[in-house]
């Protein structure tokens, strides 16, 4: 949306400067004529008097979501957040709420990985008078419409804000409150809370600028040591429950804890108005954190002090307020940790100069660096609510993924959802879905697995193969094994994930053409890759053909099966992409991955003409989560090559068991449906998918966090996210990337209710592109790409 008054009076080229009407500026007040230059001077005085004066443009509705006080018993919290820092929301916007760094594990013994909290930045606290008089603190109130009226927290996902606004009515001292939030997407290290109060009396208030210093997480359970019959009885003995809770807490919450952070050091000066601590998280890595606080203009608080119990690192002040007045107050944050950034020393001299710059400076930025992301962006028109899900899903994607390093993606972000490891969700379900629109964040994904190869590499070494065998569940900090004891079988046979890691790699390739890249990244993994296939598939000789036997499907509940289809699927293709990334290289290739790879069994039905989801041997009788995998043998990275009969057949035998399932709908199986069903041509269908993907109960309100499935809460399920934006950005378009580029593989559909859709500033080998899916006057589907109006 155009914020620029003086752009949008001058036009839409903002390359050329136009006048009113278009005549271009300089005919339009005399070419080279003193009356003419000084006509543009005024002209440009004038725009630049309206540009400061005019609030900015309000924001497309498709970037805004709100909460009101009918959703405090509903209320899902939110994320803020850049890839490097996150932290979750909640209602008043003054809580001290959990947050997470980007790969900060807790390693405690006899454990798995998890996620460590730390110390918790976002809170400010309020009352509306001394601790003697009686009055409580703002966040230790009940939400109540009556105590919290005029409610109203505005989640922008266009500048990446979170503003709250509501009058709090403490006993008769009312305040009108106004709280903005953000990560910083400019200054990744930074963080920021700026509170506004507007007191309807005189007197002396509190504030408390805190950092939470949370107490260990108890219990803790040996989930790395456990049996599932052990951990259940774990469970019980502490009285807990592998359910979910309404609103927001997930049914394996009680596994899903987070890690600890020990507080090593600590500091504030109530002088200099800041607080500072260095830490380390169990047997991990350490960090730090530092805290500024900016005082309204002409505040001279009545008493300040610096407060420390093991729960808590304040600044508490106190201040003589007037009524009517409106006092602002802002909270300045540093962040890092061991490899990212410095101590504590550190990081207070980046809140300090955060302060001095102001809070104004630090959202402006904060501001146009989201606007810069979403140059990237997928544009639809005719359908307002698929539009806002869509910003939604790219939002939460971009907030828990890191441009230019090699961190990964967990499949619930950065939360301890799934304990924060890495599965083929990075791989095959996030990093397509960036890839076009923001390459610099997918990378980071797959250069994760080239960061990690040495651990993959011990791991196959162990098991007595070659080359590597990537963890199904992977420490995002270290790369490796961290799947529970309990789960211990899916770590061990559902390897199609080491296929997934390396079909991901080559698509990097693709897409950036980038062949050092390949050389000192791609190459090393797709090279070790090939090799554990080859020497994980098992020859059959009264067969002639080699298999794979003992892995686990996609279909989890089918999980010792022998050629499972989806897995020999994608090991061929990794064996085959070796070979083909070799002669890219000059390299020579092993011939023994041809050799598997040509005489893979893949399981099929000569008799029916469809594909079966596993070996023949295997009865396919389980009211399973999943139903069938023959869907996700189209998603886009893979695209096994069909005979259109074969694909339709396979299309509809995999229909009966998903669609007579009793299980809960998986927001992650919507998404291959959608794209399977485009592949064929089936525009109703594959909308018919892409809508159950919104409205099978798993985009929770009021802020459109994507859950795994209508009933588990599990969360910031960033996994599905990346499945439904991989429905517009390949099953739609019918785009897949290829050694010839980004080519038409299958004809464009469009969903029977949009006019039309454009994926913005598509990157594509250093080039960039908007691509347009629409309908002409016949009513034919037709895709138009031309080089992107916004370049870089």
């Amino acid at each position: 949306m155009n914020r620029d008054p003086c752009r949008s009076a001058l036009g839409r080229d903002r390359h050329a400067r136009v006048a009113p009407g278009g005549a271009p500026a300089a005919t339009l007040f005399g070419k080279g004529s003193l009356e003419g230059i000084a006509l543009w001077m005024l002209w440009l005085i004038a725009c630049a008097a309206l540009a400061l004066s005019a609030p900015a443009a309000a924001t497309d509705p498709s970037f805004l979501l709100t909460a009101t006080a009918r959703d405090f018993p509903t209320y899902f919290p939110t994320q803020l957040g850049n890839g490097y820092v996150a932290t979750l929301s909640a209602p008043r916007g003054t809580e001290d709420n959990l947050s997470y760094m980007a790969a900060f594990m807790d390693y405690a013994e006899g454990d798995v990985s998890r996620p460590a909290a730390i110390p918790g930045w976002s809170g400010i606290d309020y009352s509306t008078g001394t601790s003697s008089s009686g009055h409580f603190w703002l966040n230790q109130v009940a939400l109540d419409p009556a105590v919290f009226g005029d409610y109203r927290q505005v989640l922008d996902l266009h500048d990446g804000t979170l503003t709250t606004r509501y009058r709090y009515d403490d006993h008769g001292r009312a305040t009108r409150i106004e709280v903005v939030s953000l990560v910083s997407q400019a200054s990744p290290h930074l963080a920021a809370t700026q509170l506004s109060i507007t007191p309807e009396f005189d007197g002396e208030v509190e504030l408390s600028f805190p950092l939470a210093l949370w107490a260990p997480h108890q219990p803790r359970f040996d989930l790395a040591r456990l049996t599932g019959e052990q951990m259940q009885e774990a469970v019980a003995a502490n009285n807990l429950k592998l359910e979910p809770i309404p609103p927001a807490t997930p049914d394996r919450a009680p596994l899903w804890y987070h890690g600890d952070t020990h507080v090593l050091d600590a500091h504030g000066d109530a002088k200099g108005l800041t607080l500072s601590l260095d830490g380390r998280a169990e047997q991990g890595l350490s960090m730090a954190e530092a805290v500024a606080v900016a005082l309204p203009e002409g505040l001279a608080p009545s008493g300040a002090r610096v407060y420390r119990s093991p729960w808590r690192l304040s600044l508490e002040l106190k201040a003589r307020v007037r009524k009517g007045h409106t006092y602002t107050f802002g909270k300045f944050v540093a962040l890092s940790r061991e490899g990212w950034g410095g101590d504590a020393r550190a990081d207070l001299a980046l809140v300090r100069q955060a302060r001095g710059n102001g809070f104004a400076r630090l959202r402006a930025d904060h501001v146009a660096a989201w606007h810069d992301l979403w140059r990237s962006d997928i544009r639809i028109e005719g359908d307002p609510e698929s539009q806002r899900m869509v910003h939604s899903d790219l939002y939460y994607l971009l907030s828990n993924v890191t441009p230019g390093t090699a961190w990964p993606s967990g499949a619930c972000g950065l939360t301890p959802g799934y304990a924060g490891h890495v599965f083929w969700d990075n791989d095959t379900w996030v990093f397509p879905a960036l890839l076009l629109l923001h390459p610099e964040r997918a990378r980071s994904l797959v250069d994760f697995r080239s960061r990690t190869l040495p651990a993959a590499e011990a791991r196959a070494r162990e098991r007595g193969l070659r080359g590597a065998m990537y963890p199904w569940e992977s420490d995002p900090q270290h790369g490796t094994e961290q799947t529970p004891h309990p789960a211990y079988v899916l770590g061990e046979r559902e390897i199609h994930v080491t296929a997934d890691v390396a079909i991901a790699q080559w698509q990097y390739w693709l897409a950036s053409g980038d062949k050092g890249w390949l050389r000192d990244h791609g190459w090393p993994v797709i090279h070790a890759v090939a090799d554990f296939w080859a020497s994980r598939a098992t020859w059959v000789p009264e067969r002639k053909r080699y298999e794979i036997p003992h892995v686990t499907s996609v279909d989890e509940d089918y999980n010792d099966v022998p050629n499972d289809t989806f897995t020999n699927v994608s090991a061929r293709k990794a064996l085959q992409l070796a070979a083909r990334a070799a002669a890219v290289l000059g390299e020579k290739a092993d011939p023994r991955w041809a050799e598997v790879a040509d005489k893979l069994f893949v399981p099929f039905d000569a008799r029916a003409g469809h594909h079966l989801d596993f070996d023949p041997s295997v009865p396919h009788d389980i009211d399973s989560w999943g139903g069938s995998s023959l869907p996700m043998l189209v998603l886009p990275s893979l695209d096994l090559p069909m005979e259109p009969g074969v694909r339709r057949r396979d299309y509809d035998y995999a229909l009966a068991p998903i669609t007579q399932s009793h299980r809960d709908p998986n927001s992650m199986g919507l998404a291959p449906l959608a794209i399977y069903a485009a592949t064929l041509g089936d525009a109703a269908g594959a909308n018919a998918w892409f809508q159950r993907n919104l409205h099978a109960g798993v985009m929770q309100p009021p802020f459109n966090v994507r859950t795994e499935t209508p009933n588990n809460n599990t969360g910031y399920f960033i996994t599905a996210a990346g499945g439904l934006l991989q429905t517009i950005e390949y099953g739609f378009t019918g785009l897949r990337l290829q050694p010839g580029g980004l080519v038409a593989a299958y004809p464009p559909v469009l969903p029977p209710t949009w006019h039309a859709f454009t994926l913005t500033h598509v990157a594509l080998r250093g080039a960039y592109y908007d691509i347009t899916v629409s309908r002409d006057r016949n009513g034919r589907v037709a895709l138009t790409r031309r080089p992107a109006e916004d370049r870089p």
